[in-house]
């Protein structure tokens, strides 16, 4: 007889699931039996690509596109999910955007833009979330993807690390206030992962080189390496983790210096 799947039964939120650790997050728990509320910025084809992948996985899902990086925006994400799937299980935050800039040179619109989405943005849709989980009484799992720059400096990304390490403080506060209403809240902290983010970087060798040298592992990680840590987290096999963050970075937190 075939062994109960981990996330059977539970119905799964993921943010900036068009792509990327997004996408891999997606299938990953739908694999395991959970059903997918894909959010991206629009309903397009990336979108549309992982739903597809998610019933691929023997699963189902909808697509809710909407910008979390504008508040309304996102409490109508929670909102629309739960209209089209009845409720909603796990909130996985992960949408996320960097720019690349000297600290002078930063513009206002660059900074919000970047804090927006990445900090505000998981901070209203959570709360969306778990007033949903407050007025039905059931408790809940809650996992931002941070980065390792919540803890690791990165000279001409200070929005980003500044956003990061908010979701690192934001995430300890909430595991304490949300721990009476049975809500467990992590973050997984990737390192230096292969997808379209890093596009300059996988085509520079000097500089990936650089960076190789600086991972204990020597490799790159894979969104499926997130995906995995991730699944953990929102599985029952947590039920006794919250406010801690999980990196999933081949060991470069501990040994990274600046070229």
């Amino acid at each position: 007889m075939e062994s109960a799947r981990r996330m059977q039964d539970r119905i799964a939120l993921v943010t900036g699931a068009g792509q990327g650790i997004g996408r891999a997050i997606a299938v990953r728990l739908a694999q395991e039996g959970a059903k997918i509320i894909v959010n991206d910025l629009h309903d397009d084809s990336r979108a549309e690509q992982t739903l597809a992948e998610v019933r691929a996985a023997g699963s189902d899902g909808c697509v809710v596109a909407g910008d979390v990086g504008v508040t309304e925006s996102g409490r109508q994400l929670i909102a629309q999910g739960i209209a089209q799937m009845g409720r909603i299980d796990v909130l996985v935050n992960n949408a996320g955007v960097e720019h690349n800039a000297s600290f002078l040179d930063v513009t206002e619109e660059d900074y919000d833009r970047v804090l927006d989405i990445n900090l505000k943005g998981a901070f209203f849709v959570t709360q969306a979330f778990v007033g949903h989980l407050r007025d039905t009484q059931r408790g809940g799992r809650i996992v931002n993807i941070s980065s390792v720059h919540e803890e690791l400096p990165f000279p001409h990304f200070t929005s980003y690390c500044a956003s990061k390490g908010g979701m690192k403080m934001m995430m300890r506060n909430l595991a304490i206030e949300l721990a009476p209403l049975g809500i467990t809240v992590n973050n997984v902290a990737p390192g230096a992962v292969g997808t379209s983010i890093n596009d300059r970087l996988l085509h520079n060798p000097a500089e990936l080189n650089a960076l190789l040298a600086n991972i204990p592992l020597k490799r790159l990680g894979k969104p499926l390496d997130v995906a995995n840590a991730v699944l953990f987290l929102a599985s029952d096999e947590a039920d006794y983790v919250t406010g801690s963050t999980l990196y999933v970075d081949g060991g470069l937190l501990w040994n990274y210096s600046e070229q």
